[in-house]
């Protein structure tokens, strides 16, 4: 592919992200494409294979740019413990982030393509698995380190914190009030302390 049309490409899914992550795959027309892009249709799919192809590669670009923030943080501490911190700290201000982006992707995707596209609403699945298996590994690392309890049951932890965390951008995103992922974020961090050790 030409370096033009790999600009074309990126033009189009930085135009459209935002327009999928805020209507959903259903709700996003055609005119919503073109409009967005500058292009006609014929333009868009010479580059995509269809619209679910292209709504597919505008969930991936969303979860990048929310998510890789959090992962290049993340990838800055060296120890659990202050991993633990650092994401306690990244989503009490993630509200605002992903409001720039029409929301939380994982979100929005997960609830709206339940019914209506199946390929969507699992890539939404595997995303958030992603992210809960990736905390229970943090947590593991927290024991082994000394930081958490021997008795500390990453599985069981890890969900509740991710349910907690994927709750409170909800109520945000709900009631446009980034109030919610504060107190949640203070609740994530007061278990982790119940669980410390000594």
């Amino acid at each position: 592919m030409s370096d033009k049309a790999e600009l074309t490409k990126a033009h189009i899914l930085e135009k459209v992200a935002p327009i999928f992550n805020k209507k959903g795959f259903v709700a996003t027309s055609l005119s919503d494409l073109t409009q967005a892009t500058g292009l006609t249709k014929g333009a868009i799919y010479c580059h995509y294979e269809n619209k679910e192809d292209l709504a597919v590669q505008a969930y991936k670009l969303m979860v990048k740019k929310v998510i890789r923030p959090l992962t290049d943080v993340m990838e800055q501490q060296n120890r659990a413990s202050s991993k633990l911190k650092t994401l306690t700290d990244y989503y009490r201000n993630y509200h605002s982030l992903a409001s720039d982006f029409g929301g939380c992707p994982v979100l929005n995707i997960g609830i709206n393509a339940h019914y209506t596209n199946s390929k969507l609403f699992e890539l939404a699945k595997d995303i958030s698995r992603k992210l809960e298996n990736g905390l229970k590994v943090i947590l593991i690392n927290a024991v082994e380190e000394g930081y958490l309890k021997e008795s500390t049951d990453p599985d069981v932890l890890a969900s509740k914190i991710f349910s907690m965390i994927e709750g409170g951008v909800f109520m945000a995103t709900l009631h446009h009030n980034g109030k919610y992922l504060l107190m949640m974020m203070d609740e994530v961090d007061q278990i982790i302390t119940v669980n410390r050790k000594g």
